[in-house]
């Protein structure tokens, strides 16, 4: 397996901080930096000092790292017009020399929606808007010079598009596609996607949502082998329990609840917990931080995954 990290920035930060965050997983060596993409904290945060914009965040980090992999898990597409988001996607991919990977989904939150003037509309009206968008981005980044780009869809058009500009990757950056529904969710990615993430389950639950991907990517003719399977869970550890449990403490979690709910507890638990990930054929792991201040919370989990 490879290791990322993966942070909640509506909880509240600063561009600094996240720098500092995503600079020393660099050093460290993990494989990627990702974002949440919100804008309403959850739970019981003040939210201060507020949050941050994901693509805005990456755009910075573009040029602030040098090597680690950046993305979104994943960006709703309520949040964005799909033109202007082909668009920052692709400028932060060149930016980036080819680093960026692009998670969507059809956006769930319907509270940040309401308190940022946001449509929040249907949930099929949503999956709609976010197969429309997946088959866009799909054919816009791979026009060939000269030629334009139209599209009457039921909830997106394109008129003369031009398609530009182009990201650095070809044929695109890499779509991430999460979540545990087991209807439109599985077809999507099956057709579009280059990884499938399942967020916050048990190894369990994760096994049984990636077959019901590969039993649809067989049934449309695709090789399963094809998509990288990936879990995000939250990180809390500790080399001695009166840390671990300071750490949650710190993020606002019991110690017994994470043990069950994420990769948590001493190494010797996190450790045991990944490896029934990876015998359910989980490919990538993403340590949801919820403390960015905590740098030695990364030292750790290099300690621990990546020595």
């Amino acid at each position: 397996m490879d290791f990322r990290i993966f942070i909640e920035p509506q909880q509240g930060t600063t561009y600094d901080r996240i720098l500092a965050l995503a600079t020393h997983a660099e050093s460290l060596g993990f494989n990627g930096f990702f974002t949440s993409d919100h804008y309403l904290k959850m739970g019981a945060s003040d939210g201060l000092p507020g949050p941050t914009d994901a693509w805005t965040t990456l755009a910075g980090l573009a040029r602030d790292t040098s090597n680690i992999r950046l993305g979104t898990l994943v960006s709703p597409v309520t949040f964005r017009h799909l033109g202007s988001l082909a668009i920052s996607v692709a400028q932060i991919d060149q930016m980036s020399e080819g680093r960026v990977e692009l998670g969507l989904g059809a956006g769930w939150y319907e509270e940040e929606h309401k308190a940022q003037g946001l449509p929040f509309p249907d949930i099929a009206t949503r999956f709609d808007l976010l197969e429309e968008s997946l088959e866009v981005l799909n054919a816009i980044w791979n026009l060939e010079k000269g030629e334009f780009f139209n599209y009457q869809g039921k909830r997106v058009q394109f008129e003369n598009s031009m398609g530009l500009p182009k990201p650095k990757q070809e044929p695109g950056p890499p779509i991430i596609m999460g979540g545990i529904g087991q209807r439109r969710t599985p077809n999507l990615v099956a057709k579009y996607a280059s990884e499938y993430n399942t967020p916050f389950v048990s190894p369990d639950t994760f096994a049984s949502l990636v077959g019901v991907v590969k039993d649809k990517c067989v049934e449309l003719g695709r090789n399963p082998k094809d998509l990288i399977y990936s879990c995000a869970q939250v990180f809390c550890c500790g080399d001695e329990e009166t840390i671990f449990s300071k750490r949650a403490l710190t993020i606002g979690r019991e110690v017994g609840e994470l043990r069950v709910n994420g990769l948590a507890g001493t190494p010797d638990e996190v450790i045991r917990r990944a490896e029934e990930f990876k015998q359910n054929g989980c490919d990538r792991l993403y340590l949801q931080i919820l403390d960015d201040c905590d740098l030695e919370h990364l030292d750790l989990a290099a300690e621990i995954f990546l020595n």
